[in-house]
């Protein structure tokens, strides 16, 4: 898969199907996460991880319609099939399942990680949507020169 699509993947598991039907969530791997990401507006990408092992990522898929609508549908939502979550999840510091990344215009805005009681999610999906854009947490670890001598050490 490298562009973005809202073609249902019959493999997918249920909770994820619901949400390409009812959000028009689009399917996104490696290669498209950054165009998709870059289109107008807020984006939240669901990385719900194996639902074997993470449970928690079929409760997040399952009430992520309704934080939509709680939040006046102000975003558009993707999802990575399971076996691009890897990946994507290394490419933007994710280290938790499940998590939902927030972009706004192509640029990073935050994550959300793990399942939470409703008013929390509610609250830190509109917090999330009034944040400024900041780097994913993989980005930023400064390079230094050891040759330098114009550090503080």
């Amino acid at each position: 898969m490298t562009t973005t699509t809202n073609i249902i993947d019959e493999q997918a598991p249920p909770l994820m199907r619901r949400l390409a039907r009812e959000l028009d969530a689009r399917w996104v791997d490696a290669d498209s996460v950054t165009a998709w990401s870059a289109e107008p507006g807020d984006r939240v990408l669901l990385l719900a991880g194996d639902p074997v092992r993470f449970p928690e990522g079929q409760d997040v898929a399952a009430v992520l319609p309704e934080l939509h609508k709680a939040c006046a549908a102000r975003f558009a939502v993707a999802v990575v099939p399971r076996e691009q979550e890897d990946a994507v999840a290394r490419r933007y510091g994710s280290q938790r399942w499940p998590s939902l990344l927030f972009f706004r215009d192509g640029q990073y805005v935050t994550a959300i990680a793990g399942m939470h009681d409703w008013d929390v999610f509610v609250k830190g999906v509109d917090a999330a949507l009034r944040m400024p854009p900041s780097r994913p947490p993989t980005i930023g670890i400064p390079v230094v020169d050891a040759r330098r001598s114009d550090g503080c050490h």
